[in-house]
Order: C-alpha cells, then structure tokens, then sequence
C-alpha cells in the first residue's frame, strides 16, 4: 500500500484567493484613503490657512449632513437602488423644524416630529417601489419635486430663523480641546452601527446578494421587498435627523435648504468604491470619498477658485468614478474569460 505524496489543493474563495495584504491595500477603498491623504498634504504645503483649526471645524460642520445621509444611501445602492429625494426631505424636515418650533412646541418634541416626518416620507418612498413596484430612479424624482414643492409651499418665501440658543449653540460647538464638531459624535456611533451591520451581519450580506441578482437573493429566502422598504425607512429618518441638524447649524429654516445635496452624496458614495450596478462597496471607502470631495472644496475655496469650478471638479470625479468602476468590472471579465480559454485549450491538449 502506497502513501499519497501529493496532497489535494485546498478549494478557497475566489475572494480569497489573493494574500491578505492584497485584499486590504489593493482596493479602489484604500485608493482614496490614499489620494485623500494626497490630498491633505498637499494641500498643506501649499495653501496658506488649511492648517488652521478653524479649516478642520467648517470643513466637518459642513460635510456632516452629507455623511450622515450617505450612511443610508450606501445601502441603497448596493441593493442597485438609489434615492434622489434625500435633499428634499432634508429641506421637508428644515421646514417642520421651523413651523413647529415657531409654533411653540419645545425644541425636542418640534425636532422629533420632523424626524418622523423624514421617515414617513422614506416609508413613502419604500412603498411606491416595494409594492406598488416602480422603478426607485423614477419615483425618488418625482419625489424629490413633492418633497420640496411641500417644503417650499408651507413657508414660502420666507424663513425663519428664530430658535432656541441653546441648541444652535450645541450644533456649532466643538468636542472639548479639539477642532471636531459635536456632530460628529452622533455620526461616528451611527457609522459603527452601519458598519457592523454592513459587513457583520447576515442582513448586511443579504444586501450584497440582492445587488448581485435580487432573483437569486428572493430564491435563497431573502424577503427582497421588505429589505429595500427598510432602507428607504432608514434613508427618510436619517435625512430627517440631517435636516433638524442643517437647520441649527445655519439658524435658518427655508423650503430650499439643502438643494442639490443629493448629487453631493450620490457622489461621495460612487466615488469611494460602491458601484451603481450593486453588489459592491464598502462603508470606509464611502466615509473617504466624502471627506475626499469636502477636502477638495475646502482647499479650492481658501486657494480663491470660485464655486462653479468646483462643482466641475466634483462633476468630472464623478464621471471617473463611475467610468474607472465599469472600466475594472469589463477588465476582469475579459481577464476570466482569457483564463477560461487558456485552461480549455490546456484540458484539451491533454486528452489522448
């Protein structure tokens, strides 16, 4: 009896095929980590007061909002959905914070209502796409229209700019010591929770499954439906919780608040890494390219480029962003296919 000498090769993912450093640095996530860093450095050496603490704190204050909603809008778009209406419930959620608290209702109570009313709006869009079955680009367009018509047509073009000071003061404060706004408490806490959720749990897997193909996902007993409501839910609450935060920050509730922050989120997420055909995309990659497009801004602004050059800019990374993606995507699939030849021919050079 003979002992085997050549051991079977052991079967791995194709994911894990490579070494781990590979997996870790070789990503389009760690790519802007890195030209984020580029970024900083650059723009440190070169423009004069981006080292000012003051720069770190307008910088953060301003991003937030777009952090806090691109948290949700990741999950949106690994499912392959998208959800263009997010400003406009920001800008919904301003204008009930506003009327509420004018009205005479204790800020917290006026704030709460404007958040549920951010997630009725979510729950609205949820269900025009989950059951009634309509395409989510086309309904959170005309959404994005009703969202603001509403705003716009219960204050009109008035504002109002009268609210407790000791909020707006809690809204512009700093964390203790440091140049970091206390917003961004709440957002770590929830960027931790995503991000457990994400890439931890089987329902953050479940999102994965239904970008990749929601038939495959709805077989393997995934309730694609109720899923993709959720997230909606989850969109309209967190951009509702935007709004109130948008409307201490500036002391100003208007209908138009907040206009084109959608395109400002959609391409922060596309640019770190997830795609917009789904099932691809990582929450840290997300975090870097917002804080990429606000650095970017912040350091253009200060260096006297006007804003209209910087919404080229934005517009141009976006477009890369989502060209390199479809680029990377067809690449590997002519690299697999020029593999799956090679072994075909090999096979059928060793048959007898």
């Amino acid at each position: 009896m003979t002992a085997l000498t050549d051991a079977a090769p052991a079967r791995v993912y194709k994911a894990h095929a490579k070494p781990a450093w590979r997996r870790v640095l070789l990503t389009r996530e760690a790519a802007i980590i890195a030209i984020l860093l580029l970024v900083i450095v650059v723009a440190l050496a070169t423009v004069r007061n981006f080292d000012s603490p003051l720069t770190v704190t307008y910088l953060l204050r301003d991003v937030a909002p777009i952090l806090l909603i691109a948290l949700p809008m990741t999950l949106i778009i690994i499912t392959e959905e998208i959800d263009l209406s997010v400003a406009s419930i920001v800008g919904l959620s301003s204008v009930m914070t506003g009327i509420l608290t004018q009205a005479g209702l204790p800020f917290p109570v006026a704030a709460l209502v404007a958040i549920v009313v951010g997630t009725i709006a979510g729950a609205f869009n949820g269900f025009l796409i989950t059951v009634v079955g309509l395409p989510s680009l086309a309904v959170t367009i005309g959404t994005l229209a009703l969202f603001r018509g509403i705003a716009v047509g219960l204050l009109g073009t008035t504002a109002i700019t009268d609210f407790p000071e000791e909020w707006t003061d809690l809204a512009k404060a700093n964390i203790p010591g440091t140049p970091i706004p206390v917003i961004m408490i709440p957002f770590v806490i929830l960027a931790i929770v995503f991000a457990i959720v994400l890439h931890f749990t089987p329902f953050g897997r479940s999102l994965y499954a239904i970008g990749l193909s929601k038939e495959a996902a709805a077989f393997s007993g995934i309730d694609v439906g109720r899923t993709k409501f959720l997230l909606f839910v989850l969109s309209g609450a967190v951009s509702g919780f935007a709004g109130v935060y948008f409307t201490l920050l500036y002391s100003n509730a208007r209908g138009d608040n907040a206009m084109g922050m959608e395109l400002q989120v959609i391409a922060a997420v596309l640019l770190g890494g997830v795609s917009i055909f789904g099932g691809r995309g990582a929450l840290h990659g997300v975090i870097a390219g917002v804080l990429l497009i606000g650095t970017l801004g912040s350091a253009l602004r200060l260096a006297g480029v006007t804003s209209d050059i910087i919404n080229v800019i934005t517009g141009l990374l976006l477009i890369v962003s989502v060209v390199s993606s479809s680029l990377l995507a067809w690449l590997q699939v002519r690299r697999a296919a020029a593999i799956g030849k090679r072994r075909g021919r090999a096979g059928a050079s060793d048959e007898p």
